[in-house]
């Protein structure tokens, strides 16, 4: 929604419906307290000029929307951790705000990603400490994950970050 209406990368929301943001905190809670297809306006903070912004407020997607955006075939199909993973387009990296790694769980089966958590539609951001770049990058990481020990996972799930344990059995 903020990208449709011209919101850009270093604007400063300084108002969101008329309320002021002095912290970067106060907005979330706003914007969740917002019923969807309300237009809002905000005021924003572009190279130094203020401008005020309609925006209209939408849902976000859920995970079954996020794993459907990405038509393309599952990138990995057997490994340890009994998950299949798939690259992020573009699109859906800025849709979910995340920056230049991390893949989508397509499928989870019976092993230690299930027991750990992990579920279909999360984005796996780092595994063991390290952050996976694409679908090759997390098949080349699980080869080399340790057995017998516990190693730690960040997941995103709705949005938000979760670290998990994974433990791979001998």
């Amino acid at each position: 929604p903020a990208e449709k209406a011209g919101i850009e990368v270093g604007d400063i929301i300084v108002k969101y419906d008329n309320k002021k943001i002095n912290f970067s905190a106060d907005l979330p809670p706003l914007v969740g307290s917002t019923p969807v297809d309300k237009v809002v306006p905000v005021e924003i903070i572009r190279r130094s000029k203020y401008k005020t912004i309609s925006i209209t407020i939408s849902e976000l997607p859920t995970e079954d929307e996020i794993v459907a955006s990405n038509d393309s075939e599952p990138e990995t199909t057997e490994n340890k951790l009994n998950i299949i993973v798939k690259d992020l387009s573009k699109a859906q990296k800025k849709e979910l705000d995340i920056d230049d790694h991390g893949v989508l769980i397509d499928e989870v089966s019976e092993g230690p990603a299930r027991e750990a958590g992990v579920r279909r539609g999360d984005v796996l951001l780092l595994l063991n400490n390290i952050k996976v770049s694409d679908a090759a990058h997390f098949d080349k990481l699980v080869k080399d994950l340790p057995k017998g020990k516990s190693v730690p996972v960040l997941i995103q799930r709705r949005g938000g970050p979760i670290f998990l344990a994974l433990r791979i059995d001998d």
